[in-house]
Order: structure tokens, then sequence, then C-alpha cells
């Protein structure tokens, strides 16, 4: 099977919650010298966004959600130490060191996963806090690691708010203007982003990896 098939039935499979089917496919792949990031950043980060579609469309639920969310997971412990060596490789391009957090209230984490998976695929050092992080901890993370980016997730739009109380305390604090920010998850929005400071807003994963990238670029 030619790259481009074995690619895109990647991504079908996994569309399909297919598990078997994804890591088969992922085998021949590699196989056919297609590297790890490009599968992490091509078929399976396309198909993730395309469940995540199907979501917001109500054809599938949140038990499809997590079916894919552990299929994704599967294939990077497979592709883990191949990321690690052609992240090293990648290195010598401008990386960034990055913190990312689903804010408090709020418990989803497979947007936000899928973001640090990819953005570690492209080279860069990521620091994960978790879900439900409090305005504090996010401070604490800026003093302590003094990050290029800080990413902040919400799948709730009752949680979303509190990106803005982030913000408002990295201002208290005197370190707002030390970070890149950057929002994601369903609730949010472009306007969003602009009405409470926050640098950029992206859609999807993959439109998140392009902003930091571009970053990273200007810096």
């Amino acid at each position: 099977m030619g790259s481009n098939n074995v690619l895109k039935k990647i991504k079908e499979c996994l569309v399909d919650l297919n598990s078997d089917c994804v890591l088969e496919s992922v085998e021949e792949s590699l196989k056919n010298g297609i590297s790890a990031t490009e599968i992490v950043l091509g078929p399976m980060s396309e198909a993730m966004n395309e469940i995540g579609r199907l979501y917001e469309e109500g054809e599938y639920f949140i038990a499809e959600l997590i079916e894919a969310a552990e299929i994704f997971k599967e294939v990077m412990k497979k592709l883990d130490k191949l990321l690690r060596e052609e992240a090293k490789k990648a290195s010598a391009k401008k990386r960034l060191k990055i913190v990312l957090g689903t804010v408090k209230g709020d418990v989803h984490d497979i947007g936000k996963t899928l973001v640090k998976v990819m953005l570690q695929a492209a080279g860069h050092e990521v620091i994960d806090l978790g879900v439900d992080v409090s305005a504090d901890k996010f401070v604490d993370a800026v003093r302590k690691y003094n990050p290029d980016v800080l990413g902040m997730s919400a799948l709730l739009t009752t949680t979303m708010r509190y990106m803005e109380v982030v913000i408002n305390k990295l201002k208290e604090e005197g370190l707002r203007d030390k970070v890149f920010i950057i929002i994601g998850g369903a609730p949010t929005s472009k306007d969003y982003a602009d009405k409470i400071g926050a640098d950029a807003w992206a859609k999807n994963a993959i439109e998140a990896v392009k902003i930091v990238n571009k970053y990273a670029e200007k810096r």
C-alpha cells in the first residue's frame, strides 16, 4: 500500500474507532519509512478533529470521544520513543517551553492532550498541569518554569469564564507580559480571546501548533 493510502487508512480506522486497524496501519506506515511525527500531525490529528466534529453534530457521544482518546493514547505509547528522537533532531529549530492546563472546574482533557502530543511532536517542551487548574497554579507554573507560551483549555461555557480570572491574576502578579497566552476549547472563540486579553485562539489542535510554530519563528 502506498504512503498516502496507508495514512488515509489510519485516519479512517481511527474515525471508525477500530483500534486493531489503527495499530496495524501505523505499523505499516513506519515500515514504509513514514516518520512518527508525520503520523501524529497528519492522519491521527485529522481523525481526532473529525471525531470532534461528529461529536459536535451529535453523531458521536462522550463514550466515542473517550474510546478515540484511548486509541490515540495507545498509538502514542507505541510512537513515544520515535517522537522523542525526531523531536531532538528537530530541536535545531526554535523550540519553545509551553505550559498547558484545563482551567478550574473543568476536567476535560482530550483536546488538551491532543495539543500536548502535537506540540511535543513538533519539537517543543510541554509542561502539562492537568485538569481543574486554579489561577494560583497557573501563576506558580509561569514563575517556576518561565515558559514562552501558556495554553488554557475549557470545554464548558461556565468554566471558560475562568480563563479571564487566570489572565487577571497574571496581570496582578506582573507576569502577564512575560508569556504568550493561547486559549482553546469548544465554547471559546477569537472574539472571546480578544475580550479577555489572550494573544491567540485556536479552533483545534492543528491550528494551535501552527500558531505556536509561527510565534516561535517571530522570536
